[in-house]
């Protein structure tokens, strides 16, 4: 494994960014890139869903499909400088050591990890494997390699059927209803041990429902707007009767970056090593609203076929995030009509479709 020959700079804290080809991965590297950050990104481009989108979200930061297909060398970045890239799984337990051995973090983002609630009924092996031995492998770098901050994601879906609204981090989170679900919820314990044991800050995201451009093709906007464009029925859950803390990628970014550019220092001399913050929108939309802002912005009314609520699905979700507020300036502004907007009009280009076509 060899870095790349350009010397990274060291104005800035270098940050390892696991899940980098993914939907938030990709966001947040580019705009730790434009904000001068060195970044390593780390992806295995699995067939969850199309690599292709993978590949090019991981163009935009400048590695071509060749690149993000060779296996376990870093990859210098025709766009960014201070970017390399790498293709390997999380549970590679050598792979990753070397990795850390080589490219030295500051700081990890951990965002990787086998997504989906509803596909964990169906392969839980690979949640296993991705989502707790992955994460220990990440534990252990940061462990031995003098990593201050880890900051990863959880997911709101740790809290279950929690009846009571908004969401807490105080809130009890020993009732998981899928076992992607129980995984999160094991990360969190795991960060605790390790920030208990070894001496470094860990901080955990419970991330909301987030949208936005080069979003996931399994998610419901994606869903939505590719089967209203088409004249296709969409499946609405639990009779439309769910809300969700929508919350838009560029708020969710900035979040997270406001995390790793704050100092470590002040949380390592006071021991306040372990910390679990909600990052959502702080506001719960009904699912039917949020079919109407697409509606909207395609210009096209949805075939809506009603359907039951599936297992590991909760009818709603809404994040307190007065904690993030508190402690990082965080204040999500994007409201969701606008960030639907923009999540068509991407879909349009990217996909190259005229809707006075259609």
């Amino acid at each position: 494994m060899q870095q790349h020959p350009n010397t990274l700079s060291s104005r800035k804290p270098k940050v390892l960014v696991t899940g980098a080809a993914g939907f938030i991965g990709f966001h947040l590297c580019r705009n730790l890139l434009e904000a001068g950050y060195p970044v390593v990104g780390l992806d295995n481009l699995n067939t969850y869903y199309d690599p292709k989108l993978k590949q090019d979200r991981l163009q935009e930061l400048g590695i071509t499909p060749a690149q993000s297909e060779t296996a376990g060398q870093l990859q210098p970045s025709s766009r960014y400088p201070e970017f390399q890239f790498i293709r390997l799984a999380l549970e590679d337990t050598a792979g990753m050591q070397t990795l850390f051995a080589t490219v030295k973090p500051d700081r990890v983002c951990h965002l990787a990890a086998q997504a989906g609630v509803r596909y964990s009924l169906e392969q839980p092996e690979q949640y296993v494997q991705s989502n707790l031995v992955g994460f220990l492998n990440i534990l252990e770098g940061c462990r031995h390699h003098g990593v201050k901050h880890l900051v990863y994601a959880s997911s709101s879906s740790v809290y279950g059927t929690n009846a009571k609204v908004p969401f807490s981090t105080e809130d009890r989170t020993d009732h998981p209803i899928s076992l992607y679900a129980a995984t999160k919820k094991g990360n969190e314990l795991m960060a605790h041990t390790y920030s208990h044991l070894y001496g470094f800050a860990t901080t955990g995201l419970r991330f909301f429902t987030v949208y936005g451009p080069w979003g996931r093709p399994d998610m419901a906007l994606f869903l939505f707007t590719d089967a209203i464009l088409k004249g296709k029925p969409i499946q609405v859950f639990n009779y439309g009767k769910m809300e969700r803390d929508f919350t838009y990628i560029d708020d969710i970014v900035e979040g997270v970056r406001r995390i790793l550019e704050k100092d470590p220092a002040a949380r390592l001399a006071s021991g306040d090593l372990y910390k679990l913050y909600n990052i959502g929108n702080n506001n719960a939309v009904r699912l039917m609203d949020f079919i109407q802002a697409i509606e909207a912005a395609t210009g096209r009314e949805a075939i809506k076929e009603m359907m039951p609520i599936q297992p590991g699905d909760v009818e709603k979700t809404w994040a307190d995030v007065s904690g993030l507020a508190r402690d990082y300036g965080y204040a999500p502004n994007t409201p969701v009509t606008e960030g639907v907007n923009r999540f068509v009009q991407w879909y349009l280009d990217y996909y190259q479709i005229n809707p006075s076509g259609l």
